[in-house]
């Protein structure tokens, strides 16, 4: 974690939601570096002691804080914030690290086939990231990132944080983790740019709504690039993004005909069903486990009419 860092946004100074209108936690030079503390995604609804009952109550009003906003002087609409993500430092609370992962009624890629909550509560090392445990058996590699990282939209108002949009925010992209450049697009003065919501673990796709959800602090570096003329957000990676993973493989599974959305529900409840013969997982357990660590990946999208959606599943979890 960054000792000598130019500002630190706390975890009270976060916001629910874009709005150009909210004041400025702070205002910062272009290449500043600042240390973000980070709420869970529940925005501490949930903690290392909740059961499923809590999640059954939780207000999404209160889903998704993002701490900031930060105006950095120069910036006008027309640029990009240059965003160097240095590190994460996992918070302990109850003697360790740790994170949740829920089944929330109504979201998610299959919610219509799981309409109970469920919740299962992580602990693991927040100083060597090991896997952490997963039931008797099971073990996920972790790799620590933002879900929420954006500026602010030139549209006034309040609006949902829920979806991601041109400018970032909710963009849940497991490799936005330590060593990634990102660029975002400015739209308003100052940018005013917000992270939070930060995930010890995430398969592409984060298939049932939520990844394992872990507060965390965050050190990111904030430049500007003038007159970019970026259309949506872009990001380099310092090296492969999938190495914590590929050790023992893939268990993959597809779904195939004309439109992505049915595919890719087919080819995640096609993995669900082979946990659950295999490792005779509950449905929702094996729903929960896959939506932070499996990839669901577009592998066909040419050979009209029907079009191939893959889910890869690390046999590394179980081996």
């Amino acid at each position: 974690m960054c000792q000598n860092c130019d500002y630190t946004i706390h975890g009270a100074q976060h916001h629910f939601g874009w709005d150009n209108s909210i004041a400025p936690a702070e205002r910062v030079e272009p290449g500043a570096q600042i240390a973000f503390h980070c709420m869970d995604s529940s925005a501490g609804q949930l903690g290392p002691s909740s059961t499923v009952k809590d999640v059954e109550t939780l207000d999404f009003g209160k889903i998704n804080p993002v701490s900031g906003p930060i105006y950095v002087e120069g910036a006008e609409p027309g640029d990009a914030l240059k965003i160097t993500i240095d590190s994460f430092a996992p918070r302990e609370a109850e003697g360790s690290a740790w994170g949740w992962t829920a089944n929330i009624p109504g979201f998610g890629l299959l919610a219509d086939q799981f309409t109970d909550p469920a919740l299962t509560i992580w602990k693991y090392d927040a100083k060597t990231l090991q896997p952490a445990l997963f039931g008797e058996h099971g073990q996920v590699p972790l790799k620590p990132f933002c879900g929420t990282i954006g500026n602010a939209l030139a549209e006034p108002g309040a609006h949902s944080i829920v979806p991601p949009r041109r400018v970032g925010g909710n963009l849940d992209i497991r490799d936005l983790a330590a060593g990634t450049v990102l660029y975002l697009p400015v739209e308003v003065a100052g940018a005013l740019f917000s992270a939070g919501d930060t995930h010890a673990a995430q398969g592409d796709g984060e298939v049932c709504g939520t990844a394992i959800e872990s507060p965390m602090d965050a050190v990111l570096t904030i430049d500007l690039v003038k007159d970019a003329q970026l259309k949506f957000p872009r990001f380099v990676t310092p090296g492969p993004v999938t190495r914590h993973l590929d050790a023992k493989g893939y268990e993959v599974t597809t779904g195939i005909g004309p439109d992505l959305m049915t595919a890719s529900r087919d080819a995640v409840a096609g993995m669900v069903d082979h946990l659950c013969a295999t490792r005779q997982m509950a449905a929702v357990d094996a729903y929960m486990l896959v939506s932070t660590c499996g990839d669901l990946r577009i592998s066909e999208i040419v050979d009209q009419p029907n079009w191939v959606v893959s889910f890869y599943f690390p046999r590394c979890v179980f081996e």
